[in-house]
């Protein structure tokens, strides 16, 4: 059966190829039966070829650029006509060639048939192997060996529709990897994945959530594939310790709960490490601020202003603090703690701190608030809180407030106002026994400079605000906000509208700093 790959280049091109019972080779080297010599694509990146079924399958070679079908990234892939497959910035559509069908397109009923066929094979591999062997290494070896051999074995009872290729990959994953989220977790657009259940996974890529068709085999599967996560790291999940928090080798945060916690089932969070190091200036590219805000926001880190970044969950909070860490000058000793490392910073006088849970046998803790206490002995110019989530406020505002200025942090909050609260509740969570008054007027003189930031409904992160902490009103919480983000409108593709404004009123930085000599522009900065 032949078929036809229409590929649109970027110079607007449209080329037809066909594609016969051979494999067709896509990219940028001469030699390939799709020659595309254009940005992005590898010499060898991507192989069509005809299953003896009549399925299209396509399959990633390339080392470096990824493979997409359909916006999604993928390493194989059975092909359906009308897919539309991206490499680089060139489209390949396919169709069948006049006349004919492409036996590749599986019904509902075909897809829930290839599911059963996993199920049944995988029940059956777990029957003839112990897949729990985590410190095997002939394990993997045996397992390929064994799932080849079934699929051999039980030849006529699998449809003939399924690529045995494809069902031994997967099979592998299921068995070895991470299961149907495998290809998530190397797709480079995907920030987050979430197992809710079995049945219901979900991605988070662009600040948008999506449902995936991505399935678990069974409730056993997610667990194992937590077990994977988690026991080289010392640690296990069991029903006497149904929650833990991980890291994957590539510095993703992975968060578990098993029934019976977990009533839907085992729920399994991987938020991912994004390799990618943003600077100020690719935060303004994408909207998240102005260019004002921005040099006003390197001045207050330049000139020790203790400033707390707040927000909700995946607003953004961490690339800023880590982008805000950068503009630390190099003569400076700065020490970082985090529950979980997340900070890149460039420094080379830096000392970076995680807190650590305990053991399998509920020994070697050290907590987050240890090592504040510790980070005060360790003479720091600079302290950088990951985020400020329980009594280790009270440290943390005693270092700012004793010549550590200058330090950030990150806390959990919706307003400015909210974030000076929710400190004040973390500093009585450490048992200090002092009058809510004193608490407030000790925020109030640590802290200079509170940024909010937002995710919008578009998927976007801004700041939408920028406020100074104030002592007009001694024993209150006050503050003032210098900038702000006013939304307009939702345009044609969905997109918040906005502007970014200065107040109108000056920051106490810009009097300091001229006190000192040092005459800021605030006319052309703000």
């Amino acid at each position: 059966m032949a078929l036809v790959l229409i590929v649109h280049t970027p110079d607007g091109r449209i080329e037809p190829h066909t594609i016969g019972d051979e494999s067709c080779v896509v990219g940028s080297a001469a030699e390939c039966d799709i020659f595309l010599p254009h940005e992005g694509i590898d010499g060898r990146h991507a192989e069509i070829r005809l299953g003896e079924d009549g399925s299209v399958l396509l399959e990633h070679v390339g080392t470096n650029g990824g493979t997409y079908v359909n916006d999604r990234r993928v390493d194989r892939r059975v092909l359906a006509a009308g897919d539309i497959v991206r490499v680089g910035k060139c489209e390949l559509l396919l169709q069948p060639e006049a006349g004919r069908g492409v036996g590749s397109v599986l019904t509902d009923e075909e897809e829930e048939a290839f599911f059963e066929t996993k199920v049944r094979l995988h029940r059956t591999l777990i029957q003839r192997i112990d897949l729990r062997r985590l410190d095997d290494a002939a394990l993997r070896t045996e397992t390929e060996r064994t799932i080849r051999g079934l699929i051999r074995e039980l030849d006529s009872d699998i449809p003939p529709f399924v690529d045995r290729e494809l069902l031994a990959k997967e099979l592998m994953e299921d068995s070895l990897g991470f299961g149907p989220i495998e290809d998530l977790l190397s797709d480079p657009e995907v920030s987050e994945v979430m197992v809710n259940r079995r049945d219901r996974v979900y991605v988070e890529a662009e600040g948008r959530l999506s449902l995936t068709d991505k399935k678990f085999l069974s409730d056993d599967q997610i667990v194992n594939v937590i077990q994977r996560i988690v026991a080289p790291l010392g640690r296990s999940i069991n029903e006497a310790r149904p929650m833990v928090d991980a890291r994957l080798p590539d510095g993703s945060r992975v968060n578990a709960i098993i029934p019976p916690l977990a009533i839907t089932g085992p729920t399994l969070t991987i938020r991912k490490f994004s390799r990618v190091i943003f600077d100020i200036g690719d935060l303004v590219k994408r909207g998240s601020l102005s260019w004002e805000m921005a040099r006003f926001l390197r001045l207050c880190v330049e000139y020790k202003r203790n400033t707390v970044i707040s927000g909700g969950a995946g607003s953004g909070k961490t690339t800023l603090l880590n982008i805000l860490g950068s503009f630390i000058p190099t003569t400076e000793r700065v020490i970082t703690v985090e529950d979980a490392a997340e900070l890149s910073l460039p420094q080379e006088h830096l000392v970076a701190l995680e807190a650590r849970p305990s053991n399998i046998e509920g020994k070697g803790e050290v907590t987050f608030r240890a090592l504040v206490i510790n980070s005060l002995r360790m003479r720091p110019d600079r302290i950088i809180v990951g985020e400020c989530r329980g009594g280790e406020a009270v440290d943390m505002l005693q270092a700012m407030n004793t010549g550590h200025e200058g330090s950030l942090t990150t806390i959990h909050a919706n307003s400015p106002l909210n974030a000076l609260s929710r400190l004040e509740t973390m500093v009585l969570m450490s048992g200090l026994d002092l009058p809510s008054r004193a608490i407030r007027d000790q925020i109030m003189s640590a802290v200079n400079i509170v940024v909010q930031t937002q995710r919008f409904a578009d998927g976007s992160r801004k700041i939408i605000a920028i406020s100074e902490v104030s002592d007009a009103e001694p024993g209150e919480f006050h503050l003032v906000d210098l900038f702000r983000f006013e939304q307009n409108r939702i345009d044609e593709n969905q997109r918040i509208v906005g502007d970014f404004s200065w107040t109108g009123v000056r920051p106490r930085l810009v009097d300091l700093l001229r006190g000192r000599g040092l005459d800021i522009p605030w006319g052309e900065a703000g």
